[in-house]
């Protein structure tokens, strides 16, 4: 009887040091980010919009890429293009694997940024980076889902306008997965960092 003890003792002393074994192990492969970490997060699931060729986008059209979704607008004159510049430097330093980079601009500002407007602005950052625009109800639902503030600050004339909006980049993993948000000013460097270690865990 003391036997027949002795050994139930030592499997699961055995069992417990695997699980503890596991556990180290996957602790240890846990990403470190320069930005923020929200892995799991319950929001910004999607971005049901679209982009600006004229073809409605969801996130899962990008599977196999790191996404990086920026809010913005076309006028804004240092934060947004400050960002994409940014961005398109990432992608120029990742070398080959920037083929795997997916920059998205989604303007608070679709009353002013046509498609046309967006794709020339695209142009100025990279070609391969999309913009993102939808009407009044379809901006709000998706900046809501996203936690995203922005608001029309009235200028001189009815056009000259400015937006109040949220200055940060969500990152998605290559399964369109939310994994980390960039403050505005975190440099490219950083961002770069956690693209490469995002684009790491799928190979």
């Amino acid at each position: 009887m003391q036997k027949r003890n002795a050994i139930k003792i030592i499997a699961t002393s055995a069992l417990l040091v695997s699980a503890t074994a596991l556990f180290s192990a996957c602790a240890e492969k846990k990403a470190e980010f320069k930005g923020v970490d929200i892995t799991g997060a319950e929001y910004a699931r999607d971005l049901p919009l679209t982009d600006h060729n004229g073809q409605p986008r969801h996130l899962k059209d990008f599977a196999g890429k790191v996404v990086v979704v920026f809010f913005g607008f076309t006028q804004c004159p240092d934060v947004c293009p400050t960002s994409m510049q940014e961005l398109a430097e990432v992608k120029r330093t990742l070398g080959a694997d920037g083929e795997r980079l997916q920059g998205i601009f989604v303007t608070v500002d679709p009353e002013r940024d046509t498609a046309e407007v967006l794709k020339a602005y695209m142009a100025n950052f990279d070609p391969t980076f999309l913009a993102l625009r939808g009407n009044a109800q379809e901006l709000a639902a998706v900046a809501k889902d996203f936690k995203i503030y922005y608001k029309k600050v009235d200028g001189k004339t009815p056009t000259s306008y400015t937006m109040d909006h949220s200055a940060g980049s969500y990152v998605y993993d290559t399964a369109g997965r939310l994994r980390v948000y960039h403050r505005y000013g975190s440099g490219a460097a950083a961002l770069a960092a956690d693209v490469a270690t995002l684009l790491k865990e799928s190979k």
